[in-house]
């Protein structure tokens, strides 16, 4: 795997991203699984089926686009970001001195906006060891920067993070990322219970400033275009609240580009030892 990414990575984005789509769209024609999923999270979200395919298509570019962003420097990784939309809310923050916390669903190149910010200042980012250990190291590899934190979804992680907000920096994560058992509360998301993470909720709460971000991914490979927003409504209430109001927030920036959101990704799954969803038209079948 390690060989194929530094392989991937020496060959030009529109390349990538042209293999990256033929996979996404064989990998939907051969896992059963994978298609219902993506299916029956299309449906559920309201989406036209017609797009199934462009997702498939778009899916498999963001698997092979992270060759070029984890294993090329760091110049040439946010060289391929061609637009930045919203970068005065970045320094309206940083000027606030209160620390940044950064959301992003799962939506388009969700690897790069972590990468650009780096280059301006620090910022520590959760996330979740793989279970293979040649995608941790490319992980550990591509994300650790001279400015780029990592921090594991685990109690260390959280101090972390709590930690950077507390010394005035940036934090980052993905709020629609399924947590384990008894880090979770069942919250509607596009119309139905999923087990949603109250990490974001609490770090908002620290009086840090909350800002949305998601990379777009442009049409042949000219690379990518940058997105920061405030929240499109201020998040208010205590934690399971905020959490309900981000989970609103993920679906807003998702309807802007429904086709490079990960919809294949089991979002609506029951950790083990989880209690069940309460019961909605979503789910009670």
């Amino acid at each position: 795997m390690v060989f194929f990414f530094r392989l991937l990575s020496r060959l030009p984005l529109w390349l990538v991203h042209a293999l990256g789509a033929a996979l996404g769209r064989l990998a939907y024609l051969l896992s059963p699984t994978y298609r219902r999923h993506l299916n029956e999270n299309l449906a559920q979200a309201g989406i036209e089926p017609v797009l199934r395919l462009s997702v498939a298509a778009e899916t498999g570019k963001q698997m092979l686009e992270l060759s070029r962003i984890w294993l090329r420097p760091l110049a040439e990784a946010n060289a391929q970001v061609v637009d930045v939309v919203g970068w005065e809310h970045v320094e309206a923050a940083r000027q606030a001195g209160k620390g940044i916390v950064f959301l992003t669903p799962h939506l388009g190149c969700f690897e790069i906006t972590a990468q650009y910010l780096s280059a301006h200042f620090p910022i520590t980012v959760l996330y979740r060891a793989p279970k293979r250990a040649s995608a941790q190291y490319l992980i550990e590899t591509g994300r650790q920067r001279e400015q780029l934190h990592l921090a594991p979804a685990d109690l260390s992680g959280v101090r972390a993070l709590i930690k950077a907000l507390k010394r005035g920096q940036a934090v980052g994560l993905l709020p629609d990322q399924a947590p384990k058992t008894g880090e979770g509360v069942w919250l509607d998301f596009f119309g139905r219970p999923a087990y949603t993470m109250t990490l974001a909720a609490r770090l908002t709460e620290t009086g840090a400033t909350t800002l949305t971000t998601w990379g777009e991914r442009l049409p042949g490979g000219r690379g990518y275009r940058l997105h920061f927003a405030l929240p499109h409504r201020e998040l208010t209430g205590d934690t399971l609240h905020r959490a309900g109001q981000i989970n609103h927030e993920m679906e807003y920036l998702i309807s802007q580009c429904p086709s490079q959101y990960l919809w294949g990704y089991n979002r609506y799954k029951q950790p083990a030892g989880a209690e069940p969803p309460p019961l909605s038209e979503g789910n009670a079948a």
